[in-house]
């Protein structure tokens, strides 16, 4: 049964298809065209932006870990999605192969979603951006694209290929299910959307109830595996939260015995002429020294090494402190064996 409604509903979304389109179509053409941020050896790695996702992602947490623990297999990753946006965006844009563009705008959303929604010190920018993504996706699969697109210059021609089932559902056109169950279809899936978007917006900012958190706005570090052995002090820093355009600067660790007292230091200058053996790094945005601090990027994780003849004779319970040039303090219990 033919729609009516469904030519006129696809030329009304073509402003938001041109918009969509772009918006994928862009990051390829940054990445590729504008600057390179396909070379690992660059400020501005799309890899490294990549590995800011993994702290607090939902549900593919584990798929972004095991790429960012292999620079080779992030790389491929990143370039494999940089393409697929570029030729979706482009075609979305051109309206070619419409519904099938459709699906990888939703899939790429989804993606933008559950990795990065989290992220956005001030307008929850990125979860914005996969919920509207997500919603367009699907909106234009149901719609198709109208006049002003290739695949409507198709069917004019009256090419018998434009009327088989299997181009109405990749392409645009009316497409062939009984209107009663269009509409079933449209409502089950704007409630699934619906509820995709608000549990989103629960689960990463509390925004629907209770109170609000962005854990883009204040750094937080995590610190792990820390361990006094012999002449050794060494711990895993794991840097989860804040914003993810400049790191944590670290300008002072201090290590306390339990009486409050100061068994050893390291102020701002000794962290930031740290050596290469003493850091250890799991991912690709990589903890390392800075002019005047020791730098944490968001979603690194590294080990510190300190090497000192005091620690040899201590034993018993001592605090270890990290502490940010924000003020920020962080504190990990550590014990060493007699």
């Amino acid at each position: 049964m033919q729609h009516k409604n469904c030519s006129h509903s696809a030329i009304f979304t073509t402003a938001l298809r041109w918009v969509t389109g772009w918006t994928y179509f862009s990051a390829f053409w940054r990445r590729l065209i504008l600057e390179n941020k396909l070379d690992p050896e660059e400020a501005g790695y799309i890899g490294e932006k990549f590995n800011h996702f993994l702290p607090n992602a939902l549900g593919i947490k584990p798929i972004i870990e095991h790429l960012v623990s292999n620079p080779e297999s992030l790389w491929w990753a990143m370039a494999s999605f940089t393409i697929i946006e570029g030729i979706v965006g482009l075609l979305f844009i051109l309206g070619f192969f419409t519904r099938l563009m459709s699906v990888g705008v939703f899939m790429l959303a989804m993606g933008i979603l559950l990795g990065s929604g989290w992220l956005g010190t001030t307008c929850l920018d990125e979860w914005q951006i996969g919920v509207l993504g997500v919603a367009t996706g699907f909106t234009i699969f149901l719609t198709g694209s109208g006049k002003y697109s290739l695949d409507y210059y198709l069917s004019i021609k009256n090419n018998t290929l434009t009327q088989k089932k299997w181009f109405l559902w990749l392409n645009s056109g009316n497409l062939p299910i009984r209107e009663y169950v269009l509409n079933r279809i449209v409502l089950l899936g704007s409630v699934l959307i619906l509820a995709l978007t608000l549990y989103t917006n629960q689960y990463f900012h509390g925004g629907v109830y209770g109170t609000l958190h962005n854990k883009s706005v204040k750094p937080h570090v995590t610190i792990t595996n820390a361990k006094l052995e012999e002449k050794k002090l060494s711990f895993t820093v794991f840097r989860d939260e804040g914003a993810d355009v400049y790191g944590s600067f670290l300008i002072g660790i201090k290590l306390r015995n339990a009486a409050n007292e100061v068994v050893f230091e390291q102020n701002q200058v000794q962290l930031s002429q740290l050596s290469n053996s003493q850091i250890s790094n799991d991912y690709v945005a990589k903890v390392k020294t800075g002019k005047h601090s020791l730098i944490l990027p968001l979603g690194a994780r590294g080990n510190l090494t300190f090497e000192e003849d005091i620690f040899q004779n201590m034993s018993g319970a001592y605090t270890l402190e990290l502490i940010d040039i924000s003020g920020a303090m962080w504190t990990k219990e550590v014990v060493k064996e007699n």
